[in-house]
């Protein structure tokens, strides 16, 4: 077994990877670049090495300084986690001319599955089935929008290259073939440097399930059971679970051997995942192989009982593995909600900033936190942003379900916009409730995920209790009468309830509401709503009766204003009182301010340009996400105020823009 690992990546994988070295006795160096110098990786491995700035393409992507570290610390292996170099055959090669063992499969076995064209060829020669499609050299746009028309609407472009859902797009008609080829070229280009793509026919409510397989250098292969993963935004997991649900034990097989033999065609060594489509009827169809260990492996370690980073360490050193087909048990059901800072009532946009609270439920044998930040720590828009994984384990679906929902209820992020929330409503809808899995199920249920303006107003009227009840608590002035009006730091009217105005900052939107405080309660006027709020504020909770329901937030305090919790919601909230009645309306919003901070990637019209309501405006890119801004009616757009390439804050105004009827 090695005695010293390098760790060449970060934030939860590093921090997962370091946990199992640890227990075996294996040293580990971490990598850092300068906006991670204090990140939780950095700390906690044995030795830590700057590799560069914050962008990833200069520090984590640097394979030449990655190497370089590695052989001056003494390193005999390199664990690459997922993204970054963990599927760059260049580096593994590299690491082997340096004597360095990679922790992952041949170069070689990376390549053949590094181009999803490549790889379904073969696929198709070892007889694993395969979705219609066009995976071929010429890459001409005209080419692809010919084999999309033939093929028939709804496609699939996909990168070649891709992986985490970067560089894809659905195409539903003709019509929007040309724009979505262009921005999926982009997105390739940005995540994985080749903005190769392939097209493929789009199933019509498919499942994602995949199976985890490993093989050894001794000619063992095994499969440790199958995910689903059929929870996704933006072609991107949030909710995965082992094993899914509804597979028969001929099925479960049948897909199982299907991604050994799938592996066992390109010489596989270590972990790696066959990703399948599984239709209605029960057939299944190769999607990708990810030649990685990934990020929902928790949920198949619980249900295993096996640690897959123990296994990827014995295999890499030359062990067979650890255990036979026949000797893999499968014991409960488990799941994994993906934490990410994204708000999921801007299209999953990411969020930046600092986490100014943190609560965690408990862990245990049957809940597990995987994370690389804590209290305190920034979400930059240099990384992806996944905050955490959380993973349940139960005797059964129904079990594991429910403890999902409850860890949910237990976790609080506050300071920045996340998804705990949305991901507490799917984990408690009927519809998964029921397993009713696709692809497309958070787009199916989207009016049952969505917050609704009932809850909406409820957290406002909350907020402005709250507010008041700590001011009141916290700048009364010292004295023996506390009834006077002197004491009131409200708006004291004589012979009237006092009333006032407040400016609500609530996750980053600007709301203003009236506040009539009477003598044992306050009355809410917003958004052409009145609700009267009782209750009081104590030990860091708030017990609220809000209109006819009884409600119970949790309050934390800290530099950037309160946080209040509630069902897995967070509720960030600063408040400024207007002294003045009547708040002067807002200017128009076009619909042209950047959505978040990021980087300006194309103007998609001239400026003086006449447009109509719908047409792409502007494209802004974030952590490899990007987000066209449309226009809002027909009009014209005057000017861009950003060029590509320049770096916007959330909010800034990107484009003059009249409307036509202006």
């Amino acid at each position: 077994m090695f005695s010293r690992i390098l760790i060449a990546n970060r934030g939860e994988i590093a921090f997962r990877v370091i946990r199992t070295a640890k227990r075996l006795g294996i040293e580990t160096v971490a990598v850092y670049s300068e906006a991670d110098a204090q990140a939780l990786h950095a700390r906690m491995a044995d030795y830590a090495v700057c590799v560069g700035p914050a962008a990833a393409s200069q520090s984590y992507l640097v394979a030449t300084e990655i190497l370089r570290v590695a052989c001056e610390t003494g390193a005999e292996a390199v664990h690459p986690g997922y993204g970054f170099l963990s599927e760059n055959a260049a580096f593994a090669r590299a690491c082997a001319d340096a004597g360095i063992v990679f922790i992952g499969p041949g170069a070689d076995a990376i390549d053949a599955m590094g181009s999803k064209a490549q790889a379904k060829s073969i696929m198709a020669d070892a007889g694993v089935p395969l979705i219609p499609g066009y995976h071929g050299d010429d890459q001409s746009d005209g080419v692809l929008r010919a084999a999309a028309d033939e093929m028939g609407y709804p496609v699939l472009l996909k990168a070649t290259a891709g992986g985490g859902g970067k560089g894809m797009r659905a195409v539903d008609s003709a019509e929007g073939f040309e724009e979505a080829l262009a921005a999926a070229r982009r997105e390739a280009t940005a995540s994985f440097g080749d903005d190769r793509m392939l097209v493929e026919k789009l199933l019509q409510g498919p499942r994602h399930v995949e199976v985890q397989v490993f093989c050894d250098a001794h000619g063992g292969g095994v499969y440790l059971a199958e995910r689903d993963c059929s929870i996704q935004r933006r072609h991107q997991k949030v909710i995965e679970e082992a094993p899914a649900p509804g597979l028969t034990p001929e099925l479960r097989k049948a897909m199982g051997e299907a991604a050994v033999d799938a592996a066992k065609a390109i010489d596989y060594r270590g972990a790696g995942t066959v990703e399948f489509l599984l239709d209605q009827s029960g057939a299944f169809y190769f999607m990708e192989m990810n030649t990685r260990l990934q990020v929902e492996h928790p949920v198949t370690e619980m249900i295993t009982g096996q640690d897959l980073v123990e296994w990827q360490l014995l295999v890499a050193a030359g062990v067979p593995l650890p255990l036979e087909q026949s000797q893999i048990k499968i014991s409960g059901h488990a799941m994994e909600a993906r934490i990410y800072a994204e708000d999921p009532e801007e299209d999953f946009l990411p969020s930046t900033g600092t986490i100014a609270c943190l609560r965690e439920p408990e862990c245990s044998s049957a809940v597990r936190i995987d994370t690389g930040v804590e209290e305190g720590s920034e979400i930059s828009p240099f990384y992806d942003p996944m905050i955490a994984k959380l993973i349940v384990h139960g005797r059964d679906r129904k079990d594991a379900r429910l403890r999902l929902v409850s860890a949910l209820d237990a976790y609080g992020v506050g300071g920045l916009r996340n998804n705990v929330g949305f991901l507490r409503r799917i984990s408690a809808s009927a519809g998964f409730r029921d397993a009713d899995l696709d692809t497309s199920f958070i787009e199916r249920h989207q009016g049952a995920l969505a917050l609704s303006a009932e809850e909406s107003h409820e957290d406002l009227a909350a907020a402005c209790a709250v507010h008041l009840h700590l001011r009141a608590a916290g700048d009364r002035p010292s004295g023996n009468d506390t009834h006077s009006p002197w004491a009131a730091t409200g708006a004291f009217r004589i012979n009237l309830p006092s009333r006032e105005q407040l400016r609500l900052a609530m996750n980053g939107r600007d709301v203003t509401a009236s506040v009539v405080t009477n003598t044992d309660s306050v009355t809410v006027f917003a958004n052409g709503e009145e609700t009267e709020v009782s209750g009081a504020v104590s030990n860091g909770v708030a017990l609220l009766a809000i209109g006819s329901r009884r409600l119970t937030y949790t309050v934390a305090l800290h530099e950037s204003g309160l946080t209040l919790f509630r069902d897995g919601r967070s509720l960030d909230v600063s408040v400024e009182t207007l002294r003045v009645e009547g708040v002067a309306a807002a200017a128009g919003d076009t619909g042209f301010t950047a959505p978040m901070h990021g980087t300006v990637v194309a103007h998609l019209v001239e400026p003086g340009a006449p447009v109509e309501a719908g047409d792409g405006v502007i494209v802004i890119e974030a952590m490899k996400m990007e987000q066209t801004l449309r226009a809002p009616s027909a009009g014209k757009v005057l000017a861009f105020n950003a060029s590509p390439g320049d770096l916007v804050d959330r909010g800034s105004a990107l484009v003059s823009f009249e409307a036509a009827d202006s």
